[in-house]
């Protein structure tokens, strides 16, 4: 059998593959996963000043462990689905949430991971664009004022122009 008549047959192997999905009843859903809401509370569930123990009972975190090296006695732990990324304890207990760094499974106001600075802008107009620490962790920061929406940061790196972490209510930097 010849490319062109193997290719063929492929396509029309496709369309009726298609058309019996579509034709038996089989909901096809282009709906995205759940996806957490981020605000300057927290991000989903995960809230500001939240113990550690609550949050583990509810399975919205994993295990601690250690923090950022260059500050002693801190935690962090993961978070679990949908958002990925971690949240921030305090130094005494009981363990609070401090901040939460979000990379990804959350939008704020539909802006999410991915997302360009004109989208924050957009979505947030009083947002602050900050060019401070591109020298250094070659990122911009766009702030969010607690007066434009809340307290949020998003971090968008030079090479990519697109939104790689956020931060609620700011991101810690540790290296």
């Amino acid at each position: 059998m010849g490319r062109r008549a193997l290719s063929c047959l492929l396509a029309i192997a496709a369309l009726v593959g298609i058309t019996a999905v579509t034709g038996s009843g089989i909901a096809v859903s282009a709906q995205p996963a759940s996806v957490a809401i981020i605000t300057p509370r927290g991000v989903g569930d995960v809230k500001i000043g939240a113990t550690f123990t609550k949050l583990r009972q509810r399975h919205l975190v994993g295990r601690l462990h250690r923090g950022c090296e260059l500050a002693p006695n801190t935690r962090s732990a993961r978070l679990l689905a949908p958002p990925r990324g971690s949240a921030n304890f305090t130094r005494k207990t009981p363990r609070r949430v401090t901040d939460v760094l979000v990379r990804g499974g959350a939008t704020a106001r539909g802006v999410g991971i991915g997302a360009t600075i004109s989208d924050i802008q957009n979505a947030y107009p009083s947002a602050i664009v900050d060019h401070g620490t591109e020298q250094t962790f070659q990122i911009t920061l766009v702030k969010i004022p607690r007066n434009g929406g809340g307290r949020i940061q998003f971090a968008v790196p030079l090479s990519t122009h697109r939104v790689s972490l956020i931060g609620v209510p700011f991101i810690a930097f540790c290296e």
